[in-house]
């Protein structure tokens, strides 16, 4: 965690009931669906506060879209502040979280939401590069920021 917070003061959301899946749900089968992607991923711990990305808004059921066609998952994340220095930790949370959960043939790209940082095209080249996001998890710090934010239990 880092020493001075950049969002002190974060708006915190209530976390929203798992939703069970009726017997007859259409995404019953092996297809790839954004409501089990957001139950997979909205635990995950923001690097700067001791709430989920859920709580804090970072993250909704209706950021995340897929299109089984094309074989393509896009997230969309909106950071707390536009300048929110963490944006890329939290990209690389979500790619982390993900990485061996869909078919090969799947595509997933991670963005912030348009408008919502100050370095949006910055953001969205790292978190979309292999090469960059393998060269940022070879740093142990970084790496273990990661892995507190995934297996947290203080949620």
């Amino acid at each position: 965690m880092t020493l001075g917070l950049i969002n002190a003061n974060p708006v915190v959301h209530a976390k929203k009931k798992r939703v069970a899946r009726p017997l007859d749900d259409p995404h019953a089968d092996d297809a790839v669906d954004p409501l089990e992607i957001y139950d997979y991923v909205r635990d995950i711990r923001d690097p700067e506060h001791p709430y989920s990305l859920e709580q804090l808004s970072v993250l909704s059921e209706e950021s995340i879209t897929v299109d089984e066609k094309l074989g393509r998952i896009l997230i969309t994340f909106t950071p707390t502040i536009q300048h929110c220095s963490m944006a890329t930790v939290i990209g690389l949370c979500l790619r982390e979280k993900l990485k061996d959960c869909f078919p090969a043939h799947f595509k997933v790209d991670i963005k912030v939401a348009p408008g919502s940082h100050a370095d949006e095209e910055a953001v969205n080249k790292q978190l979309n590069d292999k090469e960059r996001v393998a060269a940022a998890l070879e740093n142990p710090n970084l790496r273990q920021l990661v892995t507190e934010c995934l297996y947290s239990s203080e949620l």
